[in-house]
């Protein structure tokens, strides 16, 4: 009895599978076949070059209409209006404007960035320096300019700088010109001695400031022509009190010619230090030199003015190191203070 059961459902059972095949093969054979271009690029023989491909694309694939969407921007905070478009004549700036507006990430028509890889900045130096150089060649120029129409003056100066004059000689004054000339090689000195501290800081690997480079140098310069300032001053007062005006006036003429020829002194210093690439140690020495010759002339110049027929000879030490000695150290620490200030720390 339950034989015949089981070979009515196997029957069943086939025609069922046959049925649902026959409907996949007609459902196939209804839909088009969708072409796609891989199988356009294989009908290309193996050696098609790109044009071919590319023209085998266009000719299978045509593109066809975009359809934007009309509906509204639904991307907004649960609980807010919906956002205005931009596009909108009359909406206010603060709708158009947003955290990304000025991005180049939200503007890609705008640059990113350089390509590449930058490069290590190149180092600053007193020859690339457009301004220094015009004015150590204006120094040069008018130095050589000057020295031709004062070159009877200075010899005049050097003679009797180490000579010993009585109390009655009379004085040959000097020019307005020859004074104008004193006064543009005290300048001088204090740019090249500006200069000098400057690159020593180079040589201390002390390369970023709070400024550009020449404007520190012109700080430097302020600070060492207040120096000078300072220190006339000083001598004129202590003059004034202890000592004649004669002789106060003869020692403010002597220390103005010691303070020029420093000038004239360092600037073959400066020229070879800033286009030549002498070496510090060098440039240390011959500094240390010009100032020891000049403060060893200064004793000497003091000790003629104001000491020589003075009885206790302590004295002219105590004034030579109250004038000379104590106010160098302190311009080095001035500048030490200033350098300080003007370099950046990292």
């Amino acid at each position: 009895m339950l034989k015949p059961v089981k070979e009515q459902h196997y029957i069943a059972s086939a025609d069922t599978t046959a049925t649902e095949t026959a409907l996949v093969d007609s459902a196939k054979a209804a839909k088009p076949k969708v072409l796609t271009p891989k199988e356009v690029l294989s009908w290309l023989p193996y050696d098609a070059t790109p044009e071919q491909q590319d023209s085998a694309i266009q000719a299978h694939f045509k593109p066809g209409p975009i359809n934007w969407s009309e509906r509204p921007d639904t991307l907004h905070l649960p609980g807010h209006a919906v956002g205005k478009d931009v596009r909108i004549v009359d909406l206010p700036l603060y709708y158009r404007e947003s955290f990304f507006s000025k991005s180049h990430f939200y503007h890609p028509e705008l640059p990113a960035g350089r390509p590449g890889v930058a490069g290590d900045p190149v180092p600053y130096t007193i020859a690339s320096d457009n301004l220094l150089t015009s004015l150590l060649l204006a120094c040069f120029m008018l130095g050589c300019v000057a020295f031709a129409q004062s070159r009877d003056f200075i010899f005049r100066q050097v003679k009797h700088f180490f000579r010993v004059r009585n109390e009655g000689t009379s004085e040959i004054a000097e020019t307005t010109g020859e004074i104008r000339f004193q006064m543009f090689l005290a300048v001088q000195t204090s740019l090249l001695y500006a200069i000098l501290f400057f690159l020593y800081l180079r040589h201390q690997r002390i390369e970023t400031f709070i400024a550009e480079q020449f404007v520190v140098i012109g700080i430097l310069a302020a600070l060492v022509a207040g120096y000078f300032l300072l220190k006339t001053f000083a001598h004129w007062f202590v003059g004034w009190v202890f000592f004649g005006k004669r002789k106060n006036t003869q020692w403010l003429k002597s220390y103005l010619f010691l303070v020029s020829s420093q000038g004239v002194l360092l600037l073959p210093l400066v020229m070879l230090q800033a286009y030549f690439e002498l070496s510090m140690q060098s440039s240390i020495i011959y500094v240390a030199s010009v100032l020891g010759a000049s403060k060893l002339l200064s004793f000497y110049k003091t000790y003629l003015i104001f000491f020589r027929k003075k009885g206790p000879f302590l004295q002219i030490f105590l004034y030579f190191c109250a004038l000379e000695i104590v106010p160098l150290f302190a311009l080095w620490g001035v500048l030490t203070i200033a350098s300080n200030y003007l370099k950046i720390n990292f």
